[in-house]
């Protein structure tokens, strides 16, 4: 076998002509530049230990949408903003009315009282002074605390007591279950605690709720069952989740490695792609740290995103090493040609993810928005690490004699390999892989059809429907008569005019048509108070339970509202919409109501906002996603064919890398709709992860067979020695990537398993797209005589 350093002479490698810039740079000055990554990974490692769980109600919600304005500006007047905690009390023999649990759940409401977090002017159970009775009696109106003042609970008098007040409260399917088997303690949150001023810890908060509550009682009594819900716990059960994570990433890393050794069977090979790619990790989580980030239920993924990266990109590396190492060149001199070949389509492919990344930044919701930093700036360290880092260290290392034998030893068996698959630019074959691709696109655009924005299932969608929080949802969901998805339409007037006779007939209008509207449970405004108070004043017959046009009485009837349904000034007051879920296709019929309503009824007296409560915040994030989604694509797909067009000089190069990447696209969005997965803050980011990602594959495949091509090769060639260099590598990388994530179906959370499925798809089949289906593209749109024609024309 010829030896090329004594074909081309060994100044051929070494020449400032034949050396780019970068590679001088770099390996001139390879002792500094190591001993810097050393005291870099050492301080930022430090910092990346140190990073902590971060989640915020203000953070997940999109704060730039009219209904998140709407709802922060009157804030202070609403009660229900969505951020709360609802704390079910069972008993599970008997019921409600025994000293023993009203004991309970008085400590229960005292402990509730005093965890960090809580507004404690809102809080509210059977214990509380702002749960009231009202009666009309011959004297008038009578009243007081659900608990009377004269009770000992010990007496069957003062029991029967307190069932007659609850009777009275209007409490029953609120607070008290319909069967009166359990009571709610609801305690609204402050978004900081009041008292050190830092963002709620909803991680040690929903701790609290386990250790002090839910363990505590129902440990000292089995009688008793405890029930918690609410974005607080929802969120805090996300961040406990967080600690599987760190298994599934050891499972990644340890299949990673054997797969890698498989493929390389060389140790160092194996190696060292592996250590810098945790090193990138650290890198990134050690910067997000100095900048103030955290680690949130959703951006938690995106080291695995990081890591696997970094490996898509080490593989091309060690694989290119090890077949200039097989030439019979030295470490440092394999090193090198690996990196002149592969510097350009390497940074290339990461801008391009790091670019695609940055997309989400354009999505009004600041979790998404941290996403796209936390995996921009991996990205950014990917680059330093796989074509710097990486190449320096197998500089010193070089590739093992078992790994230079494996090459040698299995070329003429993967020849034969690569020449089956070669036959894909095959002129033959060519037009079946794209009838084929047609087809696939067909079948994806019928199917995601059905694709929804928002969650598709009662609960907490983040978690399995057999998780802890689920079936605690589905218990109040059966016991209760009002829903836990509230939505808020707010009323504004005139300081001193909320309860003018227009308006709370406006708002008895709007409840009526609500009432009537598919997934609504039922409603609650001061119109309501009113109508039953006056039906109340007149011996209660049901021919007053009218809005009266006197407002003397309106202004009697109002006198005893609660604080929920009227702010101080009386030029708020709010319209309680209870739902029967939260699915998309809930909201979006709701809300269109609304919207229509106030077009038709907003005047000079009265205007009907949207939207506060928990079902409100949902409305808008899906509003947000649902118009966002479109345009991140056309971000992500524009940004890489921008980057590929200035790099390849060519629309049918763009083309044939992007096609793939958009029928890749199309099906996950039909396996999503299929499969029940709906696009929200958890998947969104997917997409276009995925198609960050996948650009690779078709970046490598693409700039090995241009150059094939412009040594005038035919194109079925031309991509024989494409396979052969590069193809193997892509192969190898899509499978491992796609094995390591598929690991994470296994999660108890819920939208990391629907990321494991899709982004297996996407690795999957964007490495399928980028072997099967290029080349056949490349059959009709490229026309290498032109390309060589061309290149030698520009000499």
């Amino acid at each position: 076998m010829s030896n090329p350093k004594h074909d081309k002479g060994e100044h051929y490698l070494t020449t400032p002509k034949a050396e780019p810039f970068l590679e001088r740079l770099i390996f001139n000055n390879r002792a500094i530049i190591l001993i810097a990554f050393f005291f870099l990974t050492l301080f930022l490692g430090y910092n990346a230990v140190k990073i902590q769980p971060d989640a915020s109600f203000e953070r997940m919600i999109p704060l730039e949408h009219p209904y998140i304005v709407n709802m922060l500006e009157h804030r202070d007047d609403l009660e229900n903003l969505g951020n709360f905690v609802r704390i079910a009390v069972e008993v599970k023999e008997g019921d409600i009315f025994t000293e023993e649990y009203m004991e309970t759940l008085k400590e229960i409401t005292d402990e509730v009282f005093y965890l960090n977090g809580v507004d404690r002017s809102g809080l509210k159970s059977l214990w509380t002074s702002n749960v009231r009775w009202v009666e009309v009696t011959e004297q008038g109106f009578q009243g007081g605390t659900v608990i009377p003042d004269n009770y000992d609970g010990s007496s069957r008098d003062s029991l029967e007591q307190l069932r007659q007040n609850v009777l009275r409260s209007n409490e029953v399917g609120r607070l008290i279950s319909d069967n009166f088997r359990s009571t709610i303690v609801y305690a609204p949150l402050y978004e900081n605690n009041p008292e050190t001023g830092e963002p709620l810890d909803y991680g040690e908060f929903s701790r609290q709720l386990e250790e002090k509550i839910r363990d505590k009682y129902e440990g000292q009594n089995p009688n008793i069952d405890i029930h918690i819900v609410g974005f607080a716990k929802k969120v805090g059960d996300l961040i406990e989740g967080i600690g599987s994570i760190a298994w599934f990433a050891g499972i990644t890393i340890i299949l990673t490695t054997l797969l890698l050794y498989g493929y390389s069977r060389c140790i160092k090979g194996t190696l060292v792609p592996v250590f810098t790619s945790i090193i990138a990790v650290f890198l990134q989580l050690g910067t997000l740290r100095l900048l103030g980030y955290g680690l949130d239920p959703y951006s938690v993924l995106v080291p695995f995103l990081v890591f696997a990266i970094g490996i898509s990109h080490g593989v091309q590396i060690v694989n290119a090493m090890a077949v200039e190492a097989a030439k019979g060149f030295d470490s440092v001199t394999a090193a090198r040609l690996a990196f002149r070949a592969l510097y350009i389509p390497g940074m290339l492919a990461l801008v391009s993810d790091a670019f695609g990344f940055l997309t989400l930044f354009f999505i009004e919701i600041d979790v998404i928005r941290d996403l796209a930093i936390a995996a921009g700036i991996g990205v950014a360290f990917v680059i330093l690490t796989n074509l710097v880092l990486h190449v320096l260290i197998m500089s010193y290392l070089g590739i093992s004699k078992g790994g230079v034998r494996h090459v040698q030893n299995h070329g003429e068996k993967q020849d034969r390999k690569w020449r089956v698959m070669s036959y894909f630019a095959h002129p033959g074959v060519a037009p079946i892989s794209l009838l084929i691709a047609v087809i696939g696109l067909g079948l994806g655009l019928y199917y995601k059809q059905d694709l929804k924005v928002g969650d598709l299932d009662q609960g907490a969608p983040e978690l399995r429907a057999d998780s802890r929080y689920n079936k605690d949802n589905a218990f109040i969901i059966d016991n209760y008569s009002t829903s836990a998805d509230v939505l808020v339409v707010m009323v504004k007037t005139e300081e001193e005019q909320c309860t003018q006779y227009n308006t709370l007939r406006a708002m008895d209008t709007l409840q009526w048509e609500l009432q009537n509207t598919p997934g609504v449970q039922s409603s609650a405004s001061l119109a309501n108070v009113s109508k039953m108070v006056t039906k109340a004043l007149n011996e209660g017959n049901w021919k007053w339970y009218e809005i009266s046009r006197n407002q003397t009485i309106i202004n009697a009837s109002i006198r005893e509202a609660p604080a929920g349904l009227i702010n101080t000034n009386c030029d708020l007051t709010p319209v309680l919409v209870f739902l029967e879920d939260h699915k998309a296709e809930t909201l979006e019929t709701v809300t269109e109501r609304v919207e229509e309503f106030a077009a038709n009824n907003n005047n000079e007296e009265h205007t009907f906002l949207l939207a506060a409560g928990n079902a409100g915040v949902e409305a808008a994030t899906n509003d947000v996603i649902s118009s966002a989604k479109n345009m991140m694509l056309i971000f992500v797909y524009g940004v890489v064919a921008a980057l590929c067009l200035l790099t390849f000089r060519s629309v049918r190069a763009v083309l044939c890398i992007l096609i793939p990447l958009g029928l890749t696209s199309i099906l996950a969005e039909a396996i999503m709709a299929v499969s029940g997965i709906g696009i929200k803050v958890a998947t969104l980011p997917v997409i276009a992860l995925g198609v960050g990602i996948g650009v690779d594959y078709g970046i490598y495949i693409y700039s090995k067979l241009e150059k094939f091509l412009l040594e005038g090769k035919t194109l079925q060639e031309a991509y024989f020695e494409t396979l052969r260099s590069t193809g193997k590598a892509v192969i190898f990388t899509g499978i491992t990537l796609g094995i390591g994530v598929v690991t994470w179906i296994f999660s108890p959370i819920k939208f990391q398993a629907d990321m494991g499925l899709l982004l297996f798809f996407m690795f999957i089949w964007n490495m399928v797209g980028s072997i099967w289906l290029l080349p056949a593209l490349a059959r009709f749109l490229l026309r290498p005589d032109r390309m060589v024609a061309k290149a030698r024309a520009s000499k």
